[in-house]
C-alpha cells in the first residue's frame, strides 16, 4: 500500500456512512492522478478531434440528416451528442477495467484499503464515484466546445452533463462487475471488441432508420444507444415521457454491475 494510498484512507473512521467513506477512495484516486494529469486531458482531446475530423469535416460531405422527431438536422449536430455520450462512455471504462484490474491484481492496492475501516462495498461504490466524477468533468468540457460551435439547439442540452453521469454510471457498473472475472491483460480485448461495435453502431453516425431491421432492434437493446438517444433528443429540444425509459435503463444497468463488483470483490480479497 503507497503512501497515496494511506493518506487517502487514514481518515476514514472521521467520516461516518458509507458516502464518507466511499469518498476516501475518489480522494486517494485524485492524489494519485496529480502525477499522472496528462492522462487526464488526453480524454478531452479524442472526442473533440473526432467532432472536428468527422462532424465537421465529413458533415460538409454528407449534409443533413433525418435526426428525433423526423427533423432534418446537420451532420455535425447529428454527431455531437453522439462524440459526448462516447466519451463519457470510454471515461468510466477506462478507470474501472485497466486502472482498476491494475490496482487489484498487481499493486495490491485493495488488499491494504480492506485493513482500515473501508470494506468491499465501500471499494466498489468510490471507483464508481470516481468514474462519474471524471466521466461528468469530460462531458462539462465537451458541452462547452459544442455550445461554442453552436451545435446546442435547445436549453434542454444542459441536462447532457447529468445524462453523461448516468452513462457513466452505467458503464463503470459494466466496467467493474466485468473486471472482477479478468485473469491477465490479454483478456482485455474483449473489452475492446465490445467497445469498439458499441461506438460505431449505436446510431452514432447513422440515423436508427439506416440500419436493417433486425440489426436496429440489436442497437436498441445496447446501452450506448440509450445514452446517445438521450443527448441528442435533449440537444434538439424533443424531450417526451418515452426518454424516461433510456433513463431507467442506464441507472439499472449501472446499479447492478455496482452490485456485483462489490459481491465479487468480497469473494476474491475477503474469502
Amino acid at each position: 500500500m503507497s503512501v497515496v494510498d494511506v493518506v487517502a484512507v487514514a481518515r476514514a473512521p472521521r467520516l461516518e456512512g458509507p458516502t464518507g467513506r466511499s469518498l476516501r477512495i475518489v480522494e486517494r484516486n485524485v492524489r494519485a492522478y496529480r502525477r499522472y494529469w496528462l492522462a487526464l486531458v488526453t480524454g478531452f482531446a479524442e472526442p473533440i478531434l473526432l467532432l472536428l475530423s468527422v462532424g465537421l469535416g465529413v458533415g460538409e460531405l454528407v449534409g443533413k440528416l433525418p435526426g428525433p422527431g423526423g427533423k432534418e438536422i446537420p451532420y455535425d449536430q447529428f454527431v455531437a451528442p453522439a462524440m459526448l455520450a462516447n466519451a463519457a462512455m470510454n471515461g468510466a471504462i477506462f478507470d474501472t477495467t485497466y486502472n482498476f484490474f491494475s490496482k487489484l491484481k498487481y499493486g495490491k492496492t485493495y488488499d491494504g484499503m480492506l485493513a482500515t475501516p473501508l470494506d468491499a462495498h465501500d471499494i466498489a461504490r468510490g471507483e464508481v464515484t470516481w468514474a462519474l466524477a471524471r466521466g461528468g468533468v469530460y462531458a462539462i468540457g465537451f458541452l462547452l466546445v459544442m455550445v461554442a460551435f453552436g451545435l446546442v439547439a435547445s436549453p434542454w442540452g444542459v441536462l447532457m452533463v447529468p445524462v453523461a453521469l448516468l452513462i457513466g454510471f452505467a458503464f463503470a457498473g459494466i466496467g467493474l462487475g466485468a473486471t472482477t472475472y479478468m485473469r491477465s491483460f490479454l483478456d482485455f480485448d474483449k473489452v475492446a471488441m465490445a467497445i469498439i461495435p458499441l461506438f460505431l453502431f449505436s446510431a452514432t453516425f447513422f440515423p436508427l432508420e439506416r440500419y436493417p431491421d433486425g440489426l436496429a432492434w440489436v442497437v436498441q437493446a445496447t446501452p450506448l444507444y440509450q445514452g446517445v438517444a438521450l443527448c441528442r433528443a435533449l440537444t434538439l429540444g424533443d424531450v417526451h415521457p418515452a426518454l424516461l425509459w433510456h433513463v431507467v435503463y442506464l441507472a439499472a444497468l449501472g446499479y447492478a454491475g455496482t452490485r456485483l463488483a462489490s459481491r465479487r470483490i468480497t469473494q476474491l480479497l475477503q474469502p
